[in-house]
């Protein structure tokens, strides 16, 4: 990436590039004759997970003396990226992987959890799970019920998490629940919690319109003792935490957003190539040459706001409205650019034996997970009237 006089320019570097073909020929050698059979049978792809992290993919944001590939928000956009053209179910477990429960450790424990947890995240060897969201707490985070109790050595806790990407596959846990419930957020703490540890089960696993190949499951905690050393940071600093991890994710979401709109419109632009109506390829038609010409406008411009967004993070120039713009508009894309697509295939797009029928089912999470678009335009509103 480039700025010059406050202009963003993509220019990748040639390390960047080696990266972005690494994962584009892992997606279509590995992932792309998988894809209908784990969406029909809503299967975790373990054994692909397992080979992304000896790639290096699934610590991409960690250093490489706890273990990770120490690189940065524009090769971890890239990587998103190039799975979701393939696969957007698997894209969105990379980016939960990567960004929510292995960032999490990564910006905010110390030394002797980094050391005892971002191993074996970053090498894949275990799958991490992230805990925010409740069934009375979605977009207000801060509404959560979960609680920690101090009990000398230990908290214990009490409560449940919903929609947890990864809640059963997920051997490792980054958990919010209230130590303090007189401190409002502030009395919100985070702690690393293990599979196996008593009292800490995984609930109902969630039957998906899409993503389906991405678990989702419900966690439980009754009377779970966690050792206090397992405490993330400073108590009450839990939900300040949460909230920078978020900041992150929607880089990510806007990167695996791109990557199905992109997918969604080279499937269609190959199949109006070879349909023929009125004796006429589709693609000879304007109408649909029109689609077309919107949906990779609009691919262009969230390029432009997400590597933006992804390259002020990596130099400490990050900034919400950034991410929060790279979020609503590419996620929003995707829906029309998938909607667009199935429409293009007419009735062979309303059927699994074509792609677009999943990409279309897939797009619909990304205007919710990790902040709603209505949540993003309160974000852009708020830092956009600072200016007054």
């Amino acid at each position: 990436m480039l700025e010059q006089n406050g202009r963003m320019f993509i220019e990748l570097t040639d390390e960047q590039k080696a990266i972005q073909a690494t994962i584009k020929e892992f997606a279509n050698e590995k992932i792309k004759p998988v894809v209908a059979e784990l969406d029909e049978a809503q299967e975790f792809p373990m054994d692909i997970m397992r080979q992304l992290g000896e790639l290096g993919f699934l610590g991409i944001l960690v250093p490489e003396k706890f273990g990770g590939a120490g690189l940065g928000y524009v090769e971890y956009a890239l990587i998103v990226e190039e799975i979701a053209k393939v696969d957007p179910a698997i894209a969105l477990s990379v980016a939960a992987h990567n960004g929510l429960c292995t960032n999490h450790i990564n910006l905010f424990a110390n030394d002797e959890l980094k050391n005892k947890y971002l191993h074996e995240l970053a090498s894949g060897k275990k799958i991490g799970s992230w805990g925010l969201t409740e069934p009375s707490s979605g977009s207000d985070a801060a509404a959560m019920r979960t609680v920690a109790k101090k009990e000398g050595d230990y908290f214990v806790l009490n409560g449940s998490k919903n929609f947890i990407t990864h809640g059963g596959v997920g051997e490792i846990a980054v958990v919010m629940a209230i130590t303090n419930k007189d401190a409002g957020k502030k009395g919100i703490s985070a702690f690393v919690i293990e599979k196996g540890t008593e009292g800490f089960n995984a609930g109902k696993k969630e039957n998906k319109l899409g993503m389906r190949a991405s678990e989702t499951r419900e966690l439980i905690f009754e009377n779970c003792k966690v050792p206090a050393n397992n405490l993330i940071g400073a108590e009450g600093d839990g939900f300040v935490q949460a909230m920078k991890v978020l900041e992150g994710g929607r880089i990510s979401i806007a990167a695996l957003s791109i990557g199905l709109a992109e997918g969604a419109l080279d499937s269609a632009m190959n199949y109006a190539k070879e349909r023929k109506q009125f004796g006429k390829t589709l693609a000879e038609f304007q109408a649909t040459q029109f689609k077309f010409a919107d949906i990779a406008t609009q691919i262009e411009a969230a390029k432009l706001l997400t590597f933006k967004a992804a390259w002020r993070k990596d130099n400490n120039k990050f900034d919400l409205k950034a991410a929060a713009m790279a979020k609503l508009f590419a996620s929003e894309l995707a829906v029309r650019a998938a909607n667009e697509a199935v429409q293009i295939f007419g009735g062979y797009g309303y059927v699994k034996d074509y792609p677009v029928e999943k990409y279309y089912r897939d797009a619909k999470l990304l205007t919710i997970g990790e902040g709603t678009s209505e949540v993003q335009r309160l974000v852009i509103a708020r830092e956009l009237l600072k200016l007054f």
